[in-house]
Order: C-alpha cells, then sequence, then structure tokens
C-alpha cells in the first residue's frame, strides 16, 4: 500500500498551475508562380504579314535566402504548335521563324536582360532574384511576358496552339 501511494504523489508532482512550451520554426526558402493568362492570344496589327504579338501575366510569390539565396522564373515550350502545318518552335517551316519573348517584371525580380527565344528542348530566362529578396505576402504582380511570333507566308491557315510552363525556383 506504500508504494502505491508513492508513486501516486509522483505523478501529482508533475503537475503546476503553469507550463511552458518553445516554439521553434525553420523558414526556408520557397517560390511559387500563379499563370493570370490562362489563354494568350496572338494577333498581328492588321498589318500584312506583321508578326503575331500577345502577352502572359504572372504573379509569384517568393523568399530566398539570406546567404547566396538566388532564385528563377523560366519558361519551357512543353507542346508544340499543333495541328501540323503552321507555326513550330521545335521545327519552323521557314529559316528565322521564332517565337520570342521580352520580359516585364517588378521589384524584387530582374527581368531576363534581353529579348529570349522560346525553345522545345530547354528552359529559357524569364526573371532572377537574389539574396534575402522578399515578394509581397499575396503575391507581385505586374509581371509579363511578352511574345513575338513570326507571321510567316508559309503557315496553313488555321488555329494552332502550344504550351508554355512556367517555373519558379528559390534556394
Amino acid at each position: 500500500l506504500l508504494a502505491v501511494t508513492l508513486n501516486g504523489m509522483a505523478a501529482w508532482a508533475q503537475f503546476n498551475n503553469s507550463g511552458t512550451t518553445t516554439i521553434a520554426v525553420s523558414v526556408s526558402a520557397e517560390a511559387a508562380i500563379r499563370i493570370d493568362t490562362s489563354s494568350t492570344s496572338l494577333a498581328n496589327s492588321g498589318q500584312m504579314f506583321a508578326d503575331y504579338t500577345g502577352t502572359t501575366n504572372f504573379t509569384y510569390k517568393i523568399r530566398t535566402s539570406q546567404s547566396g539565396g538566388t532564385g528563377a522564373v523560366t519558361l519551357k515550350i512543353t507542346s508544340d504548335f499543333s495541328p501540323s502545318g503552321g507555326p513550330s518552335v521545335a521545327t519552323p517551316p521557314s529559316a528565322g521563324d521564332l517565337l520570342k519573348y521580352t520580359c516585364s517584371v517588378t521589384a524584387p525580380a530582374t527581368a531576363c536582360s534581353s529579348e529570349q527565344t522560346a525553345s522545345t528542348a530547354n528552359s529559357t530566362a524569364v526573371a532572377n532574384f537574389g539574396a534575402d529578396q522578399h515578394s509581397d505576402t499575396s503575391g507581385t504582380s505586374g509581371n509579363s511576358v511578352n511574345w513575338t511570333l513570326t507571321n510567316d507566308a508559309q503557315y496553313k491557315t488555321g488555329s494552332y496552339s502550344a504550351t508554355a510552363t512556367f517555373t519558379i525556383s528559390a534556394a
């Protein structure tokens, strides 16, 4: 009976009228992107054989590491124009047929430095981020890719579509 009573007293000794805990969190680099233009239409200005142009808007969230941190937004044409007979990123019907773009981004991003040529083989630059960069809490908007597609007389009439996949990363 004495052993049971001593064990019961030890259990009571662990309780107090208050207690504490340490709350710890490890905040790491993160990035997310939202494409605000789900379908980008390319159109010409109405002039004969003027290039086709259009704009894709996007919003990003990013946090890069304080020391040596980096981040990037890239894009890749993951599905070439179809059906066949029209424009093609991988195998254009004429030399010089290109899907090109320029970048317009809001700080803290830095836009691609010059006109880029879209590719089905490789990801190409849209924006870069340096160390200790932070977007707005709700995301940083006002970013765009401004497309230009050569208007080649070799294209057959019809509607064609391709898929551009945007990727964001942070370290």
